[in-house]
């Protein structure tokens, strides 16, 4: 009597883990969460999830609170994960030695690593994007050169598995050129459609003039000196 086939297995679900800490942008973290969730809800084998150091709320930089699905230690073996970004409690997670330490260890267990915003900024200062090309937010760009990254000023940026998005919105379009990556342009399209991700901005496109003379460059140093006034050594790295 001839044994029956074995069944096939089931294909591997790929997760893509977005990291939470507390004062992060929520765009920076729902807007490309959207666009894998609506993945996960177009093609089998996706699925999405929201990592932090304990599962309890965490307060955003607006009055909205977030809340993981996942506390570090109970996602094994996670396909991607993205780090979002923020302003003065991003800047000071830079010297928050367990959040980098968990960043190090899922990075080392995840096949692609990115970031939105200044999320790339906690990147580098985890130790993960030296000899790499990299962006983050126009008014920090320049730091990533202080944890030995070549800043880039374009929308995302792929160097190997890396891929970082400049600031908050540009997440979005990261996202989808990874949906491409990973689905096909047809499923990120379909993506892109079902989002209605269709910017016309009321004011036209960015005015970058300000920004690249340098007029906000005081503005951005008060922030980073609130920031790391308890860390004058990474502080003064930075300003070097």
């Amino acid at each position: 009597m001839t044994e029956p086939s074995p069944a096939p297995s089931a294909t591997p679900v790929k997760t893509i883990a977005f990291v939470l800490y507390p004062g992060l942008t929520p765009l920076d973290i729902v807007g490309p969460l959207q666009v894998f969730a609506a993945l996960a809800d177009l093609v089998p084998g996706y699925r999405t999830v929201v990592v932090g150091e304990r599962i309890e709320p965490v307060e955003s930089d607006t009055p909205l609170s977030l809340a993981p699905s996942h506390t570090f230690e109970e996602l094994a073996d996670p396909y991607a994960v993205i780090v979002p970004g923020g302003l003065v409690p991003t800047l000071a997670a830079m010297a928050d030695e367990e959040l980098l330490r968990n960043l190090r260890e899922i990075a080392a267990r995840s096949r692609v690593v990115g970031s939105v915003c200044t999320g790339s900024l906690l990147l580098a200062a985890a130790g993960l994007l030296e000899g790499r090309r990299a962006t983050t937010h126009w008014m920090y760009r320049d730091l990533l050169t202080r944890f030995g990254a070549t800043p880039v000023a374009r929308r995302w940026v792929e160097d190997g598995h890396v891929i970082t998005a400049a600031g908050v919105s540009a997440g979005i379009d990261m996202a989808l050129h990874l949906v491409g990556r990973l689905a096909g342009d047809g499923v990120a399209r379909m993506v892109q459609l079902f989002i209605e991700y269709d910017p016309e901005p009321p004011f036209g496109p960015i005015d970058w003039t300000a920004a690249d003379g340098g007029q906000y460059a005081p503005f951005a140093r008060q922030l980073l000196e609130n920031a790391l006034a308890g860390h004058p050594a990474l502080l003064a790295q930075l300003s070097n």
